[in-house]
């Protein structure tokens, strides 16, 4: 299935709601900062794994969807989104903190990211791994939403950590 939108923008910090109207503010931590998209065409490439995935903090991970956009300020660099469902990041109800679930995002880079891309023939600067509680549609807001984002790049068969 593809979907296609002429603008979308979501912005998020680490282990916070779904971004506010304007975007999020920068905290501090591994990966915090700005994710951003720019006016373009967005492709979003529906992902068909209803099963769990193995992460080592041992939650139950599903792959929600792949998104390809072109990089925020650097058109022609394209930048895939994996957003995975992890119902145990919750506020409140959940048991796996950010420190937890960070070397998830790890592992779901390059044993789910990479292949992917390799699979179906993409090449992209930035890989992009979500966490979020719920599913929320990329760039909508969701306040009660816990959402954590890491952004690495792809270097062979690995995936190096980039600080947003």
């Amino acid at each position: 299935m593809i979907r296609s939108s002429r603008y979308q923008t979501a912005r998020a910090s680490c282990a916070a709601p779904a971004a506010p109207a304007g975007g999020a503010r920068v905290t501090g931590g591994r990966g915090c900062g700005y994710l951003a998209a720019i006016p373009f065409a967005l492709i979003a490439l529906t992902a068909t794994a209803a099963d769990a995935i193995s992460v080592p903090s041992g939650q139950p991970v599903t792959l929600a969807e792949v998104l390809l956009d072109d990089a925020p300020g650097q058109p022609g660099q394209t930048w895939a989104r994996f957003r995975f469902l992890a119902p145990q990041i919750a506020r409140g109800t959940g048991t796996v903190s950010y420190e937890s679930a960070a070397p998830d995002m790890d592992h779901l880079c390059g044993s789910i990211a990479l292949p992917y891309l390799a699979e179906h023939g993409l090449t992209a600067a930035r890989v992009v791994i979500s966490l979020s509680d719920r599913m929320v549609p990329f760039g909508a807001q969701d306040p009660e939403a816990t959402q954590f984002f890491e952004a690495y790049r792809p270097e062979g068969a690995a995936c190096m950590w980039e600080a947003f």
